[in-house]
């Protein structure tokens, strides 16, 4: 419909600041999400699967890697991993 004075549609006058101040708040929320989406992607730490971080050792690999440096020989490794696969 026109407005009072015939210049043009209602919602040139107030409707059009309803609407302007919805986009305003559309614009202000993506930008906060993005800025968060920002702050997660460079303080959380990424998780695999098993809920371990990627950096973190088993028991079976710090026993590979002691066998690996000769810090144990071949019947040590052997017993102490099917020690720690029976659990």
């Amino acid at each position: 419909m026109y407005g009072s004075y015939n210049h043009g549609w209602m919602l040139d006058g107030w409707g059009g600041m309803l609407f302007g101040g919805l986009w305003m708040l559309l614009i202000w929320g993506v930008l906060v999400l993005l800025f968060v989406a920002l702050l997660k992607h460079l303080f959380v730490r990424p998780q695999d699967p098993g809920g371990r971080t990627p950096d973190t050792h088993t028991p079976l690999d710090i026993l590979k890697e002691a066998y690996a440096r000769g810090e144990i020989n071949r019947e040590e490794f052997l017993q102490k991993r099917d020690d720690l696969l029976e659990k």
